[in-house]
């Protein structure tokens, strides 16, 4: 080392003892720990040597340049070890299996839309791929077609992903809750629904709205007020009320469905639009509820709700 700043210039000794060694002053002790504290800090030795000889040499690019550097170098680091512990997951059995899954990881990172879906297909029927990546990948996929791919895999593996998928509901990134939830309404069995049951609190009105929906459809009945609140809002009101009429099936839910919409109904602060969309939603509701709100609804002040409400009457009335 001390040969290398010799032929460097940045240390030279002070002199040669008579057996040829090098001899170093206390100022060049000094010199060479301050040497060896620069290069502590990533310099390299050509910008030491400028650190220490060249008095217009001012550090605070320098430095910033190498937070860059660490960064950047940490960022990769951090990936490779995550990709090891993604392959070490997995068990593979030899280096052909290793290589596979090498390869779909990178597939699932590619900028091609049709590379990141066929990866994600191809993950269950090849090498397993880790449901940590199939997790990762769903969250921040912005392609319609893959994020179903994905979705897809994710509801293959089983609730396996389920913890990582509840963290994302806790995203501050709006788009991540609305995948995490997507994600959670494919995954059919009770450890999800749990989940989606929790998501009726959520304070994000579209992960509500999600989970109400995938409730709906599995015939909990806890989603009934949430998909109310759908009706009212317009966004997938139609979903909703299909979810409504299925639910309305058993005629506990049926009177707590009619008694739900018409205590919207009777609140202030409901748009005309809304109110018709509540009106609308009645129509599939069996029961006295039901029909006794559409009678009344039929002479309401809102010409476009009595209307909808008199034809919805006339409809049932054939039936």
């Amino acid at each position: 080392m001390l040969r290398h700043y010799d032929s460097l210039g940045l240390v030279r000794p002070t002199g040669r003892s008579g057996a040829g060694y090098r001899e170093y002053s206390s100022e060049d002790i000094r010199r060479i720990f301050h040497i060896e504290s620069l290069r502590s800090l990533g310099l390299s030795l050509r910008d030491v040597g400028r650190a220490l000889d060249d008095p217009g040499f001012t550090p605070s690019e320098l430095v910033d340049d190498l937070i860059r550097q660490t960064r950047e170098r940490i960022a990769a680091e951090t990936e490779l070890l995550t990709r090891l512990r993604r392959i070490d997951a997995v068990e593979p059995a030899d280096w052909e299996d290793v290589l596979q899954l090498v390869a779909l990881l990178q597939a699932l990172g590619a900028k091609s839309a049709g590379k990141r879906q066929r990866a994600a297909l191809s993950s269950v029927e090849e090498v397993p791929v880790p449901v940590e990546a199939l997790v990762e990948a769903a969250l921040s996929e912005t392609d319609p077609y893959v994020a179903g791919a994905l979705r897809w895999a994710l509801a293959q593996s089983g609730d396996d992903g389920l913890a990582l998928l509840a963290e994302g509901l806790g995203s501050p990134v709006a788009e991540v809750r609305e995948r995490a939830v997507q994600s959670i309404a494919e995954i059919p069995d009770d450890e999800a629904t749990a989940l989606l049951r929790d998501a009726l609190a959520n304070p994000d009105t579209v992960v509500r709205r999600y989970a109400a929906l995938a409730l709906g459809a599995r015939g909990v009945a806890d989603a009934i007020p949430a998909l109310i609140d759908v009706v009212v809002e317009g966004t997938n009101d139609v979903d909703a009320a299909d979810a409504l009429s299925a639910l309305a099936s058993r005629p506990a839910s049926a009177d707590q469905i009619a008694t739900g919409l018409v205590d919207r109904l009777a609140r202030g602060g409901v748009g005309s639009p809304a109110r018709r969309r509540l009106t609308q939603a009645l129509a599939d509701i069996p029961g006295t509820i039901a029909s006794r709100a559409l009678a009344d609804l039929s002479h309401d002040e809102d010409r476009a709700v009595a209307l909808t409400a008199t034809y919805i009457l006339g409809i049932r009335d054939a039936l």
